[in-house]
């Protein structure tokens, strides 16, 4: 009885709380009904029961990719994959032809493709059947929140079974289709992507091309792309001629808008992104973080020998981007080129740390320092920001370098931090810790599944602000990345870097 009127209260009250915002005659009809709002709590549960496939607004993404060979489709599921891991949504892509691989250790020809070879589409069939359980490990069992599931997908029948497995594990399914018909485009995928396929190791390049578009036949015999009459109750973007043209249909929740949103802004047209700091401050000479001062005489200097590097280098048509702040205006005012300022590209907000040294910091806020160490990424200033906040605030500028062609982007240390870990696909755990001296400018260029990283040290003295993770009581085993490793001006050396970044390095003097 008491456990009842308890819970009787505990209705009244919160039809109270309600009170303040519904109208009155709702409210009152819910007042003199608890018996049946807490018998329809007790039936929510059988409502939303498993066995009735009921997909929850918050459930999992099953992200298929659709199209033939050399359409840019594992270009499309590494670069998703990589963006939604940087805003936050834990990602993984499942690619089948590494399945297929790991099943076949020795590749024969395009016979293996042929939509009569009975054999082959049992394996094929078995390999996509595997991955589909690692899907369904990794979205229900690791905590994930989207797979890109990587293959063909060509036709009706394939994307059927993956609608049913994920009707049956209670995921949303998102299709994204890569249409392409432009010869040049699928001729330049082949030579820089498949050449380096496993598939043909030991293939000279004209017998790799001439099997790899015989294969691409045999796609196409039994290719049925989704139809807007036949897939209009689908949730899909067709992507057509590497984006001269987009078609939307279903988009039913706020991650698949994020998905359209970042498909219909990255293009594959060639170009390079410059990054580097602003040149030594004042306040970097005298170990305070943030504030707004200006370029110390070392900063100066660096600024000028930043203006003879561009014109060596001679790029076209290059756009200059800087923050609000003094001492990266005053770096772009010393190039002589007209240049951008954006507010996202502020120094992270240390709030009421701000122009302290680490050591007041550390005497003043022991506790926000020891936080701080602790989990890095995630820890905000009092007043201030985090990590975790900045990556949000760069988003729109992460994409609109994905729009751009050539760009100098002259940012801060924890801002250039959070651009690279988007660029080289490092962690939330790695980001804080990447090496980004003064004095030092990197190029970076998208290349076939990743990005080209050259760094040229330009040979003006200044200070380190680098400060590395803390050794004492961390568990982790990530090292600290520093993409200058090799450089002349550094003396330090790092781990060796990862497969997906080709690192170049030149001192300038």
């Amino acid at each position: 009885m008491c456990c009842w009127l308890a819970i009787k209260e505990t209705c009244r009250l919160l039809f109270c709380c309600l009170n303040l915002c519904a109208p009155h005659s709702l409210v009152f009809s819910c007042t003199f009904n608890c018996h049946f709002f807490l018998i329809s709590l007790s039936n929510l549960g059988s409502f939303v029961s498993p066995s009735l496939s009921v997909c929850m607004t918050n459930c999992p993404t099953l992200i298929v990719t659709v199209g033939l060979p050399a359409r840019g489709k594992t270009y499309i599921s590494k670069k998703l994959t990589r963006y939604l891991n940087w805003i936050g949504v834990p990602t993984k892509e499942f690619n089948v032809g590494q399945y297929r691989r790991e099943c076949l250790k020795i590749y024969k020809s395009f016979e293996f493709f042929r939509p009569d070879n009975e054999e082959g589409l049992k394996i094929r069939r078995q390999c996509a059947l595997s991955a589909l359980n690692d899907v369904r490990q990794y979205l229900s069992v690791e905590g994930g929140q989207v797979a890109v599931f990587d293959a063909t997908n060509t036709t009706r029948d394939r994307r059927r079974t993956i609608i049913m497995f994920a009707e049956q594990n209670g995921y949303k399914v998102f299709f994204v289709e890569s249409v392409c018909e432009d010869p040049e485009v699928i001729a330049q995928n082949i030579v820089q992507v498949k050449l380096g396929n496993p598939d043909y190791i030991d293939c000279n390049s004209d017998e790799a091309i001439k099997d790899f578009m015989k294969r691409i036949k045999c796609y196409e015999s039994s290719y049925q792309p989704l139809d807007e009459v036949l897939d209009r109750d689908l949730s899909y973007i067709k992507i057509m001629d590497v984006g001269r043209r987009y078609l939307v249909n279903r988009v039913v929740d706020h991650v698949q808008s994020r998905i359209v949103y970042y498909l219909m802004n990255i293009h594959i047209t060639p170009r390079s992104i410059y990054l580097c700091r602003h040149g030594e401050s004042d306040l970097n000479i005298k170990g305070r973080i943030g504030g707004d001062s200006g370029l110390s005489d070392r900063g100066k200097e660096f600024a000028k020998r930043l203006r003879n590097f561009l014109q060596e280098q001679n790029i076209k048509n290059l756009k200059v981007w800087t923050s609000q702040m003094k001492r990266t205006i005053q770096t772009a005012e010393i190039l002589g080129v007209s240049y951008e300022q954006w507010k996202s590209l502020n120094e992270i907000d240390a709030g009421v740390c701000e122009e302290m040294m680490y050591e007041e910091i550390q005497e003043r806020y022991p506790l926000e320092f020891a936080l701080r160490d602790q989990d890095k990424y995630r820890y905000r200033y009092p007043k201030g920001e985090s990590y975790e906040d900045l990556v949000q605030r760069l988003e729109p500028v992460i994409m609109e370098l994905e729009r751009q062609e050539n760009v100098l982007v002259i940012c801060h240390q924890a801002v250039l931090r959070c651009v690279l870990a988007y660029f080289l696909d490092k962690t939330a755990d790695e980001l804080p810790y990447l090496k980004c001296p003064l004095h030092t400018v990197l190029k970076l260029t998208p290349v076939a599944y990743g990005c080209e990283v050259e760094s040229f040290c330009l040979s003006v003295d200044a200070v380190n602000t680098q400060r590395d993770r803390p050794e004492v009581g961390v568990t982790s085993s990530t090292q600290t990345f520093d993409l200058t490793a090799f450089l002349p001006c550094d003396p330090q050396l790092s781990q060796e870097a990862p497969s997906h970044c080709i690192h170049r390095n030149h001192d300038n003097k």
